[in-house]
Order: C-alpha cells, then structure tokens, then sequence
C-alpha cells in the first residue's frame, strides 16, 4: 500500500520551490541591473565626446569664416594706410619745394632732395641755383600752403598724387603787396625702396589772385 505525502511536507516543499524561484529571479535582476549599469556610462562618455567633437568642428569653421571674411577688410585697410603715407609725402614734399626765405635758400636743394627722384632733383637744383641770387637781392620769401591731397592713382610702387595749394611771394619791390596763386600740382611717384619719391610734379591749375591797385 503506497503512502501518500503527508500535508505538511507538500507544503514544505511548495515553500522550498517558491523561495528558489524568489532567489532566481532577484538573481536575474541584480544580473540586469549590473549589465544596465555597465551600459549608462559608456553611452555617457560617448555622448560627451560626441558633444566636444562637434563644438571643436564649429569653433574651427567659425575661426576660418571669421578669417575669411576679414581678409578684404585686411587688404583695404593696408591700401588706405598706404595712400595715407602717398598723399602726407606728396603734401610735405611741395609745402618743402616752395617755402623759403633769403636766408634759407642756399640749402633749399639739399632738403628737397630727400622727396625728389634723381632726375628732377637735379632739374629743382639747378633751377634753385639760377634765381638764388635775385631772389636773396629782391628779400623774396615764398609761402605755400597745403590745401589738400588726394591719391589719383596707385597702381603697385607707382602713384599720382592731385596737391592743390595757396602760395604768397613777398619782397621788396612788391611794395608790400604779396603776390597770391592758387597753384594745383599732379606729382607723379614711385616708391624707391623704403620711400615714395616724386618724378614728376607739373602744375594742373595756376590762378594769379594778387590784388591790383586802381589808378
């Protein structure tokens, strides 16, 4: 005769069974929870690195699109500057050629000559040696004022310059009335290494404004 399981066993063992299955499946969701865990960081740190490396491509395209549009600006600033020192050098230049006094002429050529090429340095020094004398007899003193300058042209080491003037000649014999022009000069230049020279300087616009004594 087969006995049958006491009551008490059976639910012993259903206990037994259901506590195994409780074990099991917190097992599992520790073992998940861990495999979860080791996950997050890696997409993490990818994901920032991902964020650095798109930062770092937009900041290096900003830089070359800042670079490149501030290359004209660059070139039309150094154009300016240049014409600037074209236009102050032409000004001293003739304000330097005709000023002088009796008493200054005779070194006259040598200052100029720091603006002039070699050809028209010797054409303005021989000019300066034939009327020093009259001049020095006569007390004449001229006086040339530099209106304004402006670059006509720049064309790489070569320019015209447009410098118009108002220039007073005194002396003796002008019974004290200054002799007045309004004199314009087109000043044709190169550069000569370091410096703008002037080749050319002929005059554009010559008005006599001397008054004139009625009687």
């Amino acid at each position: 005769m087969t006995e049958e399981p006491d009551a008490a066993d059976v639910d012993l063992e259903a206990e037994a069974e259901a506590q195994e299955t409780v074990e099991e499946t917190a097992e599992a969701e520790a073992v998940e929870a861990e495999t979860a865990a080791d996950k997050r960081p890696v997409r993490r740190k990818f994901g920032v690195r991902l964020a650095v490396a798109v930062s770092a491509a937009a900041f290096v395209g900003a830089a070359a699109f800042a670079g490149a549009a501030a290359q004209p600006y660059l070139i039309d600033r150094a154009e300016v500057a240049t014409k600037l020192d074209i236009a102050r050098t032409a000004a001293r230049a003739i304000h330097t050629l005709w000023n002088y006094t009796p008493d200054n002429m005779d070194s006259l050529p040598d200052r100029a000559s720091v603006y002039l090429s070699g050809d028209l340095e010797a054409q303005y020094r021989k000019f300066i040696d034939a009327i020093a004398d009259s001049n020095k007899q006569a007390r004449v003193t001229d006086t040339t004022e530099i209106v304004g300058a402006a670059v006509e042209t720049l064309d790489g080491p070569e320019a015209t310059v447009i410098v118009y003037t108002n220039t007073t000649a005194t002396s003796e014999l002008s019974k004290s009335i200054p002799q007045i022009k309004y004199l314009t000069y087109r000043l044709f230049m190169k550069r000569d290494q370091n410096r703008w020279v002037v080749t050319r300087m002929p005059t554009i616009t010559s008005l006599d404004l001397t008054p004139r004594l009625q009687g």
